[in-house]
């Protein structure tokens, strides 16, 4: 009997395979044929025309007299105008003893004399640098923009954890609000608003709103639910719920958010320098475009010193713990450990004897109160410190317009700009090459230049075709994801050469290549050297705190001493502000490997190379992956900084429209941005998602 004959199972075409094949052909085609050329300029969608009409329609016909600017945008620029003009009024009317002792007597009773003493020293170092007035000027941004996010957001974050549909609604405007680059903000407040100081609050405003909202949601949404339905059982309505359980138990999320809020906000506040924000990012940037370094450095450590100031006192808020029964205090200085040393002894000893003195004027100035005003005995017991700051800070305040100390004295000032530029020029005589050697920054440099970012331009301009290039990162998209994702990133890449900024496009885009090479060739291996030493994690802590509390302006100073103008001293200033996250995330990663795992490698005879190589990495791959796209956001974050450095490409091309009033320019190389920035964090989050699946995570 004949065997009957089966059918051939049919084969699926892996599309990923025929999009590759299809760039192949192209490729050849372009290469042996045909060349392709440049994205057509008749494709261009001339964006910047109707845009540029649209703005002299608001500036020219409507700003004055459209109901619009007269009921809407007009009453919200007063209204942050007066709050910004009311908070630098009062900043500069307060003499500066009266502010460095009110920061040293907040900084005292929510965290130690180690914050109290750093924060003082921050404020006078600015004042020695001879910007105090500019550090006013820019807190008093920083207050109005955050007291104002502030409002909006804490409403915003209890709304969202109290309802689902309203979280669902809100998270992809967060989600757009966080992707987008901090300067894509200061684009439209700047046509609604104008130029100055209102518009770089109200862009800081909407840039630093994300986080509050989203760790205040999450703080309410993991109170325990035993603790919420004890208070039900009790017969608390739910707006007592909320004051009294659900707040009290989240404020250390919600704190954390305000924390962020706070170092997002004064990022972006240096930034709106472009706009006329004034302060201490306008130091920075003249400073930059004459290239004073000194000038330069001299802001840049201003404004160091105010975001630590800021991160440290908002940090110690979210960690106060309020608890009743007061905890033991040992050295106030000075570690605990420390506490066997007789010099360590010494120290502290005449620093308790002040303290005690100090508790001892509290306590009587809180029995003389109480005797005044018997019936607020309690109050004045609970508050006595509260009281006895007031009492210090009013007398200080009568001293110092007595004795005439309200302007910060300009014969304390420790100008940096001379020994600097002798420091810039040395360096840049001496360390541009050392002896015969191709060492130094100009070798360095050329290298980089040559042999990295020209390649990498020409492949992507010339070798590779534009269509060449879309179908490659459609290929990628759909290998890590779906036809959606491939999708959505050819015609990110379609709009981006649209908007005739294709060229533009890739020379960003091998700057931010080679950016995030060098921060995975440097941070990874150090990641693993911080999983593997606990020595390397504590020595590795306070470098990677200090990178991440920087402002992105400062960056440029140092790269500038090194290598003057041009990309890579922007790729420079990227790698260091991008390091960060591939260093923390590949060391938790891996700190994070299960044990049993690493024991039973070890228990088989492998060496510890072979457990990092063939456990430890690939279980950590999800978390290092995270940290790479975190990495690539960041570098992007970098392109419009970089832009003021020179860099071409995009960033250059949003600083010169911003610059020479150019809004349709500005709004395009905006939108490529954007579009670059969200084809590479999609595709990244992606691939750390196959990744974790694949490790069954």
């Amino acid at each position: 009997m004949a065997a009957i004959s089966q059918p051939a199972k049919s084969r699926k075409i892996n599309p990923v395979i025929v999009l590759i094949g299809i760039s192949a052909v192209v490729f050849l085609y372009h290469m042996l044929v045909h060349p392709i050329g440049a994205f057509p300029k008749a494709w261009n969608l001339h964006l910047r025309q109707p845009l540029d009409e649209f703005k002299k329609w608001v500036i020219v016909a409507n700003r004055d007299g459209h109901w619009m600017f007269a009921f809407f945008f007009g009453p919200i620029k007063a209204s942050v105008d007066f709050f910004i003009r009311r908070a630098e009024d009062f900043l500069f009317w307060l003499p500066w003893p009266v502010v460095v002792a009110f920061a040293f007597l907040l900084a005292n009773k929510i965290g130690k004399l180690p914050l109290a003493l750093l924060t003082s020293f921050s404020l006078l170092a600015m004042g020695l640098l001879g910007l105090w007035d500019e550090s006013m000027k820019t807190l008093a941004l920083m207050v109005t923009a955050v007291i104002i996010s502030l409002l909006i957001g804490l409403p915003l974050g209890v709304w969202t954890a109290r309802n689902d549909q309203a979280e669902q609604f809100l998270r992809p405007i967060l989600d757009a609000m966080q992707t987008m680059p901090a300067f894509v903000y200061l684009i439209p407040v700047v046509l609604f608003f104008g130029i100055a100081r209102v518009p770089s609050v109200i862009a800081t405003i909407i840039y630093a709103i994300p986080p509050v909202v989203r760790l205040t949601n999450l703080g309410i949404r993991n109170v325990s639910e035993e603790v919420l339905e004890a208070a039900r059982a009790f017969g608390s309505t739910p707006r007592q719920v909320l004051l009294k359980v659900q707040i009290p138990q989240a404020l250390p999320s919600i704190m954390a958010g305000v924390n962020q809020t706070i170092m997002m906000a004064l990022s972006i506040v240096v930034i709106a320098a472009l706009i006329g924000g004034g302060g201490l990012g306008d130091v920075v940037l003249k400073s930059l475009r004459r290239l004073q370094v000194g000038a330069a450095l001299e802001g840049g450590l201003a404004i160091v010193f105010m975001a630590v100031l800021l991160d440290r006192l908002s940090f110690a808020f979210s960690q106060i713990e309020h608890v009743s029964v007061e905890q033991y205090q040992g050295f106030r200085l000075l570690p605990e450990k420390l506490s066997d040393r007789a010099w360590a002894q010494a120290v502290e000893k005449p620093i308790t004897k002040i303290y005690a003195l100090s508790d001892r004027a509290q306590q009587s100035l809180a029995g003389a109160l109480s005797r005044l005003l018997p019936r607020y005995r309690n109050g004045i017991r609970q508050h006595g410190y509260l009281l006895a700051s007031l009492l210090v800070l009013l007398l200080l305040l009568g001293i110092s317009f007595a004795l005439g100390w309200v302007e910060f004295p300009k014969s304390w000032d420790l100008s940096l700009n001379q020994p600097v530029d002798k420091i810039v020029k040395w360096a840049q005589v001496n360390l541009y090459q050392i002896g015969d050697t191709f060492i130094g920054t100009g070798p360095f440099s050329d290298f980089v230049s040559l042999y990295l970012l020209r390649p990498l331009r020409v492949l992507l301009t010339d070798w590779l075709a534009w269509p060449v290039v879309m179908l490659l990162t459609a290929a990628v998209a759909w290998a890590v994801a779906d036809w959606r994702l491939a999708f959505y990133a050819a015609a990110s890449l379609m709009l981006i050469g649209w908007l005739g900024l294709w060229e533009a496009a890739a020379d960003t885009l091998s700057q931010v290549l080679i950016a995030v090479f060098l921060s995975v060739l440097i941070g990874v291996p150090l990641g693993v050297w911080s999983a593997r030493s606990d020595r390397a994690e504590r020595g590795l802590r306070p470098i990677l705190d200090f990178l991440q509390t920087i402002p992105t302006f400062v960056y440029l100073v140092p790269v500038i001493m090194l290598f003057n103008l041009g990309r890579v001293p922007g790729i420079m200033a990227s790698v260091l502000y991008a390091l960060p996250p591939t260093i923390r995330l590949t060391s938790l990663g891996i700190r994070q490997v299960d044990e049993a795992a690493v024991e039973a490698a070890a228990a088989f005879g492998s060496t510890p190379w072979q457990i990092l190589r063939h456990v430890q990495i690939p279980l950590a791959l999800p978390s290092i992956m995270l940290g790479i796209n975190q990495t690539i956001m960041m570098v992007l974050a970098m392109v419009i900084i970089a832009g003021l450095v020179g860099a071409a490409g995009l960033g250059f091309e949003v600083v010169d429209a911003m610059q020479n009033n150019k809004m349709g320019a500005s709004v395009e190389a905006g939108l490529a941005i954007v579009m670059m920035a969200i084809i590479l964090d999609r595709i990244t989050q992606a691939w750390a998602q196959r990744q974790a699946e694949a490790a069954n995570l």
